[in-house]
């Protein structure tokens, strides 16, 4: 897979916090970055994928009891109506 820079700009308090990390894991800065946004695309793939394939099961459902319910029957609440 090809590589390229990305430059980022943040804190200066999280960079130096980000530089005790990696080196309590013995890793850089850039890989800890790395490796957390490669995990953050593959969760969203995953999310993808799954979104797919419930809508996917939810197009192929067939019609359950075929009544239509109206909202005012749904949240009938007679207390409210003597108001």
């Amino acid at each position: 897979m090809a590589r390229a820079n990305l430059t980022l700009q943040l804190d200066l308090e999280v960079i130096r916090l980000a530089r005790i990390v990696a080196a309590k894991r013995g890793t850089s800065v850039s890989a800890l970055a790395a490796t957390q946004l490669k995990e953050l695309v593959e969760e969203d793939e995953r999310l993808e994928l799954a979104r797919g394939r419930a809508e996917g099961i939810l197009r192929k459902a067939s019609s359950r009891g075929g009544r239509n319910w109206t909202r005012d029957e749904l949240h009938d609440r007679p207390a409210l109506r003597n108001r």
